[in-house]
Order: C-alpha cells, then structure tokens, then sequence
C-alpha cells in the first residue's frame, strides 16, 4: 500500500491552523471499497470513514461478508493509517437492522451509522435508502429499535438527504431521527429526486440545527477549499463529509486542514500502487478501477487527465501496469 505523498508534496507542507475541522470520507457504492479507504486515509486529512452500504433484507449477514466488506473489523475498526470506520446498513426493517448491527459489533465494528439517503432507484424499489424519507414515523421506529438493542456505548449515526420530493421535509426527518436516538447526523443537501443537480442547499442545516441539538455534519458539494470555506461559513458546522470531491482531488482534506499548498498533487506511483494493490481482486477489476479514480482525477489534473487519455484505451492489465510504469520513471526524470 501506498504510505503517504510525503517525497513529492514535502516542499508544500505547512503548519496546520489551530482549530481544524472534523473530516468524514463519504460512503460511495462501488467506489469507496476498503482499498480506497486504505489510500485516501494514507494521503492524510482524513478523520472518520464510512463504509459503502451494506443491504439489510430479511436475514443475518454472514460473517464473510462482513470481513469482506469491511476488513478493519479486524484491525480494531481502523485503516491503516488509524482512521476510523463507521460500518453503514441500509434497509428497512428495525428488527433485522438491530440484529446485524450486533452482529458487526461483535465482531469488531465500533459504530453503526443508518442510510436513509441512498437515491438508486433499485434500492429506493425494494424500501431501502431515501425512500424512506417519505414517513418520519417509520424513520423514528428503525433507529429507536436500532437504538434500543445496540449496546449503549456504541453510537447509532444516520444519514439522509434533505427529503424524497420536498426538502422543507428534513426539519420533520431530522426531528424524527435524533428522537429516535442517532447521536449525530449527516445531511446531504439535496432531496432524492434531485440526485446530484441542482447545488446542494446548505442553508437547511441552519434550519436544521435549531430543531435538534445533536452535532450535523455537512455533505454535498465540496470539491475545492474555497466549497469547503463557503460551506463551513453558511452552514457553522464543525463536521464535513466528501466523497465526489475526494475522488477528483485525493489530497482535498489535507488542503482543507492548511497541511499543503492548494496546488500540491499525488505522484504517478500513487496511481501505480493502486493498480497493484486492486491486483488482489482481479488484474481486470484493478485497470478497470484504476481508469475510474483517473477518469475523477481529470477535472482537477492535467497529469492525470493526460494520464487517462493514454491510458483508457489500454485493455490488457499487463500492458496497463508498463504504461503505468513509463509514467512514473517520465515523472522521476521531469
């Protein structure tokens, strides 16, 4: 695995402010899997991570999926570099969301968050995600359940969208989650029918805030410092969480925290080590990833958008890494 991005960003390191922000990693399906988590926490900045997702139905989870899903339960709920991992259930029945909560504390999970935000269609279909949002009384009788059964020392997270059609919607949902014992919430500010357009509306949390007094933590839509700062200001939250913003600049936390300069880039072996380290899945599923994280990068890097313009027509994985590898000796010699 990739230690950090100390050897090419060493020049850019800065004494960090005194008072910094809380920064949570987003759980995104099928993106932010156990070795993105190892990666971006290594890159720094990083506070708190969340799983993706793993569905609740109408059975136990076996313990396989769960070491498989989240492999730091057996590191004492960390990454690597010590971060820790809030493990995420999705569904919609109170007794087997109790039940595999245990279960994942049992075997090692130090908190457990609630999703009540997820807007795929598949998993709005089968009662699961922001549909949920459509009836606080039902979001109020899944987490106080939850709540009742987990044990008291661990916390019981959740996070929504600011409602399924209607965003005045989350004052009610809000409402209905702290009462039902979350000790935090995350709040992506848009509803479900938005997706991911218009801007997120951070202005709720405000609103949110002064019906509920337990902590918020603001996602959507910070992508740069200057997002985060705009955010931090309209919202005067102390807790953030990014995901899309992360994948297009993995060094975005540290920045935020004053630890780089804003111009500072993670190094053609990063991208090599990630290849190497998605190897263990499949030689496939390591280039197909690894051509995912680029494609994200290119907005926000000429290297590596230039990077993925060579490297996206590459189908076979060993001739993938020697493109890979001709990279990063050209970076070592420009």
């Amino acid at each position: 695995m990739v230690k950090n991005f100390m050897l090419h960003s060493l020049l850019s390191k800065k004494s960090p402010p005194t008072e910094q922000p809380t920064l949570w990693l987003a759980p995104m399906e099928g993106v932010i899997d156990f070795i993105m988590r190892e990666f971006l926490t290594n890159f720094g900045g990083i506070d708190h991570c969340m799983t993706e997702f793993i569905r609740v139905v109408d059975q136990p989870i076996s313990d396989s999926v769960f070491f498989r899903d989240v492999p730091e339960l057996q590191t004492q709920g960390k990454t690597a570099a010590g971060v820790s991992v809030t493990v995420q259930l999705l569904g919609s029945d109170a007794n087997w969301l109790s039940q595999n909560a245990n279960r994942a504390v049992e075997l090692g999970a130090k908190d457990i968050d609630l999703n009540f935000g997820c807007p795929a269609k598949t998993v709005n279909r089968h009662d699961g995600g922001a549909t949920l949002l459509k009836s606080p009384d039902r979001l109020y009788q899944i987490t106080s359940e939850v709540r009742k059964k987990l044990p008291a020392h661990i916390p019981l997270s959740a996070k929504m969208r600011l409602g399924y059609e209607n965003p005045e919607d989350c004052l009610e949902n809000a409402a209905a989650l702290a009462a039902g014992g979350v000790s935090h919430l995350t709040v992506h500010c848009r509803t479900k029918k938005q997706m991911y357009a218009p801007s997120a509306d951070w202005t709720w949390l405000k609103k949110i805030r002064q019906k509920i007094q337990i902590p918020l933590i603001a996602n959507g839509d910070i992508f740069s410092v200057a997002d985060f700062k705009k955010c931090q200001d309209l919202t005067e939250c102390d807790s953030f969480m990014i995901g899309r913003g992360a994948l297009q600049d993995p060094l975005l936390f540290v920045k935020i925290k004053g630890l780089v300069e804003e111009d500072a880039q993670i190094s053609s072996k990063s991208i090599q080590d990630f290849f190497r380290a998605n190897c263990a899945v499949s030689p496939h599923f390591a280039q197909a990833r690894t051509k995912q994280w680029l494609k994200n990068m290119t907005g926000k890097s000429e290297k590596m958008s230039a990077a993925f313009e060579k490297l996206k027509v590459i189908t076979e994985p060993a001739n993938f890494e020697q493109e890979l590898q001709l990279l990063f000796e050209k970076s070592l010699q420009g």
